[in-house]
C-alpha cells in the first residue's frame, strides 16, 4: 500500500517541476526588474515566493521529508509580512505623491 502511494505522488517528473518553478521565478525577477508600478513588483515578488513554494513542496513529495513543507509555512508568512509593509509604503506613496510609481519615491524624502 506505501509504495502505491510513493509511486502515486512520483508521476510528474521533478524536470517538470524544476522547469515550472524557473519559468514562474524569471516571470517574476523580469517584471520586479522592468515594471515601475508597485503593484505589479508586489504580485511579481509574489510569484517568485511561490516559485520556490511549488519547488520545495514538490522536493519534500519526492524524498517524503514534510520538512521543507514546514519551510513553505514560514515563507508564506514572509510573504504576508512582505505585502502587509509593501500595502502600507503603496498607501503612503499615494498620499504624498498621487501615483503608485516607483521612480516617483525619491519626492517622499525630507
Amino acid at each position: 500500500m506505501d509504495q502505491d502511494i510513493i509511486t502515486s505522488i512520483r508521476v510528474i517528473p521533478m524536470e517538470h517541476y524544476l522547469m515550472l518553478s524557473f519559468l514562474l521565478f524569471s516571470i517574476g525577477v523580469a517584471g520586479v526588474v522592468f515594471r515601475r508600478n508597485t503593484i505589479i513588483i508586489l504580485m511579481c515578488l509574489e510569484l517568485m515566493f511561490n516559485s520556490v513554494n511549488l519547488l520545495l513542496t514538490a522536493f519534500s513529495a519526492y524524498h517524503s521529508d514534510p520538512r521543507a513543507q514546514v519551510f513553505v509555512f514560514f515563507i508564506m508568512l514572509v510573504a504576508a509580512a512582505e505585502v502587509t509593509v509593501g500595502l502600507a509604503i503603496l498607501v503612503m506613496m499615494k498620499r504624498n505623491v498621487d501615483s503608485v510609481d516607483v521612480n516617483q519615491l525619491n519626492r517622499l524624502k525630507w
